[in-house]
């Protein structure tokens, strides 16, 4: 399947999980149309100063992607500075958050992939 920038569903949430600012969400693929198990595949963009507040995944694994920018990433607790090209892993009950502390915006491939059960 070929799905085409402009046929891409685009949303934006405000305060995403508790963070700040907004962040706008392009679903590269909806779930539906994936036949893993899976809840997202997309990009994620969050303006100077956003974020997506700290939250877990049980039963889950997310993997973000950075694109571009520079943002923090607290990992269970640990903040850990992250740019383009950096990957990051969480799943097996861990939390993370993000939030871009550059001056362009942070934008993040993101890939959550659940378990078999």
């Amino acid at each position: 399947m070929i799905k085409k920038k402009s046929e891409q569903v685009t949303e934006v949430r405000v305060n995403m999980r508790g963070g700040s600012g907004e962040v706008e969400i392009r679903h590269h693929f909806k779930s539906d149309e994936i036949n893993a198990p899976s809840r997202l595949c997309a990009q994620l963009t969050l303006a100077p100063g956003a974020g997506i507040g700290e939250h877990d995944h049980n039963d889950e694994d997310e993997i973000y992607i950075i694109q571009q920018g520079r943002g923090v990433i607290a990992d269970n607790g640990k903040n850990v500075e992250v740019e383009a090209g950096d990957a990051i892993l969480t799943g097996k009950g861990s939390s993370h958050s993000i939030k871009n502390i550059g001056d362009v915006d942070l934008i993040v491939t993101a890939l959550i992939m659940q378990y078999s059960k």
